[in-house]
């Protein structure tokens, strides 16, 4: 089955033009379902290994079955529509003649609102870096150190692009020096399907921007004649392109002190930066545009969110909505 799984996450990269975020998603979870194939002593060959063909739709509802109240539904959702899409593969080359997976209903997910910041929170959450620090900060920044302010100014653009272009996080962590244009203004992402496109950063966070490549955590990063579209953009203490989990680090400190009491993840930024532009009046295809949705069935989630907060302030402030009492 291994071998299976490897020639469909080629497929997928290949063929599908899949994301690397979402082949490593797939490959994690056929993973999952062969070990517990293998652990159960299920579909197994005369070799001893499992053999994909062997799988029955029974063998796949106890993998789901299993994964009950350990994992959320959502999860449980993806890890079904992996394997039924690595049999729906299995059936397009002709290894296969059945999808066993076929006839499995998926568990009911209910759709959450995400989390959104006001506009006030975010401008808390962006300016927490320097604010929290400042005394540091400063020292360092006067002294030319290479101490902690070229951390706090590395966290301090991290935030700023994350809220002013509203690029994934897998995105930020994905550029290279070269995708980073403070001239224009624009970055150059590569987006789910290896889409290409340019996301829009304004004046405050060209600003954080330049700050950081001026800095000396960022010497590694700095454009020269050879590779220069190839060094990474946002790198940590070893120099190394920064990784999803040390951004969702990153947040989660700058949360903590700044006094929010929501608690936003990267992707929040994302939302709040798209709910944001919608309350001022974008159309929301050109929302749809800078986030990179190939569907605007994706990007109409935020009006609901707007909407939302529109009702609430209905209900807090006029008289005869049960808030604001008349006089």
């Amino acid at each position: 089955m291994l071998s299976l799984i490897e020639k469909f996450d080629i497929y997928l990269s290949v063929e599908r033009n899949a994301s690397v975020n979402t082949s490593s998603s797939y490959r994690v979870d056929l993973r999952e379902f062969q070990a517990y194939l293998k652990g159960k002593s299920i579909a197994l060959g005369d070799d001893g290994r499992v053999d994909a063909l062997l799988v029955t739709e029974s063998d796949i509802t106890g993998f789901i079955a299993s994964l009950h109240g350990m994992r959320k539904k959502s999860t449980i959702a993806r890890k079904l529509s992996s394997v039924r899409s690595f049999y729906n593969y299995l059936l397009k080359v002709g290894v296969a003649v059945v999808n066993p997976a076929k006839f499995i209903p998926m568990p009911k997910v209910e759709k959450t609102l995400p989390t959104v910041l006001s506009v006030e929170e975010a401008e808390a959450l962006i300016e927490a870096p320097v604010k929290t620090n400042k005394a540091s900060f400063e020292k360092d920044a006067s002294a030319g150190a290479a101490g902690k302010a070229p951390g706090i100014i590395r966290d301090a653009a991290v935030l700023e692009l994350l809220y002013s272009s509203g690029i994934r996080v897998s995105e930020l962590t994905g550029l290279d020096t070269g995708d980073v244009n403070l001239l224009a203004g624009t970055v150059r992402v590569m987006g789910k399907g290896s889409k290409e496109r340019l996301a829009y950063i304004g004046s405050e966070a060209k600003r954080v921007l330049k700050s950081y490549l001026e800095g000396p955590l960022a010497a590694g990063s700095v454009p020269d004649e050879v590779g220069i579209n190839k060094k990474p953009f946002f790198v940590g203490k070893n120099g190394k392109r920064l990784s999803v989990r040390s951004v969702q680090r990153i947040v989660a400190k700058y949360v903590a002190v700044s006094g929010i009491q929501k608690h936003p993840t990267p992707h929040s930024l994302r939302h709040t930066f798209a709910t944001h532009l919608l309350d001022a009046g974008l159309d929301l295809r050109v929302i749809q545009e800078m986030l990179g949705h190939s569907k605007l069935t994706t990007t109409q989630r935020y009006t609901r969110v707007s909407m939302d907060k529109l009702f609430e302030a209905y209900d807090r402030g006029h008289p005869r909505a049960g808030g604001v009492k008349g006089r």
